[in-house]
């Protein structure tokens, strides 16, 4: 029988081994207490679905929920979060056909059932039993995956599990290091050949922005670009080809002519183009979160942990407001208002007038279940398993107590970052053991210092490798502020991995009212919001200066953000739009005398202005586009 020929450089722990400390688990604490930990409660897609015996949706919204709150449960180790995921997943065993279909629909429904949803609740199941450690998940998948293979042999794929094959992978390979057999093989080479063909689509388009309005392609659909970006490298471990090679030319090529200054891509459905008030799905920022932790396990290569910081500290935020109540379907970098549109008016491309909305459902409810996996699944993926030991990959406050070759050692990472420049490790080890760390050193530091050795940022240092007794060793970060350059002649301010933006004064309207049976009331309503500050400036000053606060109860806090940089910017004359800011005029006109004003970091704001023109200043030339 056929073997895998590739190994990923790291192995993501089960939830609940990583243990989140410090702002870490009270972002953790903050979702369960805001719409993620509720919407079995209070939303009907979840609450009354088909894959628990209801009559509402029976597709993808019930696991994307799931691909969240199982983790989100297991970090906490909150007994009633766990008990509520066990009633999911015992339900959907339950349905589980004799014959190993496991989605909620009727055998003469089978024909035309979109089979993304097979590979995603697979995914989560695969999950749940690293989490829970409970064997019935094995042969669920086992029989599911087996069944898979037969009907798509018929029934090839279609819609969106054509674009998305490569997910299937994921609970195909958890199965397979169970119990490989060459079946599992075959179904990842079915997968393949019937699945969307990414690297000649990205061989040979550009994904510039079409300029006709109102076109929609599963070709350059924002999410599937974000889960794409490790198609080849989850298929590396069958083929043996480099992981990482195609993901950074598809991420290349993306950025070229789709890029925001957080790292993402701009995408309201298809990617956007580069213009400030495109705006990206809160999904494609889940999506790409979690891409870059399969890839930073599958390649090692340390720029996926950058990606995954920039995506983590401004996009993420960005999009849900600091209490994770409500969140945005699209998020822009440039956002003077979130507020509902006429549809013929909306600025999107093809959304509707509500995307830019704070609320329950804006636009669609995919993004309203599938946002709760990102914070989870980035907590645990700040400590990885790796072949000689541990990957601290994430300086980010949080502790891991495991053996290493039979021998109890400890890890525990004492931070702020980013609210901070840098960390300290502390490892613990009562008996010798021999286990090696390394650290991600952040590529966003001008340098680091990790003990009493400079590192290259944008690497992984070893920290030691032999432990006995307790040992500290500090992480100092340098990070400078750097104006990067941006279309159209604008600049953006960054500071290590965080984006600083002007912070717009939001006065919010509350919406509450009941739609298709489901009901918006507070705290899980709508919101829109409008300006009540002024917003049209330029920098025009290099100097710069960082203030730090306390990181409180909400360390994203719009009104007490942790970090703010003090500098003088000049008020100028900028046309606004109904509730959108034009393009950034080229040749600004000043509309009054430079003002001390403090930035804030970009997911520490609900309203903002991130790309902004200079006047008598410069923009460093080497700096890259996002």
């Amino acid at each position: 029988m056929k073997r895998m020929t590739g190994e990923p450089k790291q192995r993501q722990l089960p939830a609940g081994m990583v243990k989140p400390e410090g702002w870490l688990r009270r972002q953790l604490e903050i979702q369960a207490e805001g719409l993620s930990g509720h919407l079995d409660l209070i939303w009907p897609d979840i609450r009354e679905s088909r894959w628990i015996g209801g009559d509402r949706e029976g597709w993808e919204r019930v696991p994307y929920w799931l691909d969240g709150f199982i983790p989100l449960a297991f970090l906490l180790d909150d007994a009633e979060l766990k008990r509520r995921a066990k009633r999911y997943v015992d339900a959907i065993l339950e349905g589980q056909d004799e014959d190993g279909w496991i989605c909620p629909c009727t055998k003469e429904e089978r024909e035309h059932y979109d089979v993304w949803a097979a590979f995603l609740i697979c995914k989560v199941l695969a999950l749940y039993a690293d989490c829970a450690q409970d064997g019935r998940i094995e042969e669920a998948v086992y029989r599911a995956m087996k069944q898979l293979l037969s009907h798509i042999c018929v029934h090839t794929l279609f819609n969106w599990a054509a674009a998305r094959w490569y997910e299937c992978l994921i609970p195909l390979w958890w199965l397979y290091e169970r119990r490989p057999e060459k079946w599992m093989l075959d179904l990842a080479a079915v997968l393949e050949a019937e699945g969307m063909d990414y690297e000649k689509l990205y061989d040979r388009f550009s994904f510039e922005r079409p300029k006709a309005r109102r076109y929609w392609t599963q070709l350059n659909h924002v999410v599937n670009t974000a889960m794409a970006l490790k198609c080849r490298a989850l298929m590396s471990r069958m083929t043996g080809e480099d992981p990482d090679a195609f993901a950074l030319h598809m991420y290349r090529t993306v950025m070229k002519h789709n890029s925001m200054p957080t790292g993402h891509f701009t995408g309201d459905e298809c990617l956007s183009g580069d213009g400030a008030t495109q705006g990206s799905e809160c999904c494609s920022v889940a999506e790409a979160m979690y891409s870059c932790e399969v890839l930073l396990a599958e390649s090692g290569n340390a720029f996926w942990g950058d990606l995954l910081e920039k995506e983590a500290f401004n996009c993420l935020p960005a999009t849900t407001t600091a209490d994770m109540w409500a969140h945005q379907y699209v998020q822009m970098t440039n956002q003077i208002s979130a507020k509902r549109f006429p549809d013929e008016a909306a600025p999107f491309n093809s959304n509707s007038g509500e995307a830019n909305m704070f609320g329950l459902e804006p636009n669609f409810g995919c993004c309203t279940a599938n946002f709760n996996q990102a914070w989870p699944k980035f907590a645990m993926s700040a400590i990885m398993k790796t072949e000689k030991g541990f990957a601290v990959n994430l300086p980010v406050p949080c502790a891991l107590h495991t053996e290493w070759n039979g021998r109890a050692i400890s890890i525990r990472v004492i931070s702020d970052y980013p609210f901070r420049d840098g960390a300290e490790l502390e490892v613990t080890a009562e008996e010798p053991v021999e286990c090696e760390i390394t650290v991600r050193i952040p590529g966003t530091a001008k340098s680091a210092v990790l003990g009493e050795k400079q590192e290259q940022p944008g690497s992984f240092a070893v920290a030691g490798k032999s432990w006995k007794g307790t040992k500290r060793i500090p992480l100092r970060l340098e990070m400078e502020e750097k104006l990067i350059s941006r279309p159209g002649g604008a600049a953006a301010l960054t500071r290590g991995p965080l984006v600083f933006s002007l912070p717009v004064r939001a006065r919010v309207r509350k919406l509450e009212y009941t739609r298709d049976g489901v009901e918006r009331k507070a705290p899980y309503c709508d919101y829109e919001m409008l300006p009540d500050s002024a917003w049209n400036y330029a920098f025009c000053s290099a100097d710069f200066e960082t203030e730090f606060a306390e990181i409180g109860d909400y360390p994203f806090s719009p009104q007490k953000p942790p970090i703010r940089i003090k500098t003088k910017m000049m008020p100028i004359v900028w046309e606004e739009r109904d509730g959108i800011c034009a393009e950034a005029p080229r040749q600004p006109q000043s509309a009054g005398e430079p003002e001390e004003i403090r930035l804030q970091p970009y997911g520490c704001t609900d309203l903002r202005m991130t790309e902004m023109p200079c006047v008598g200043i410069g923009v460093s030339d080497a700096a890259s586009r996002g």
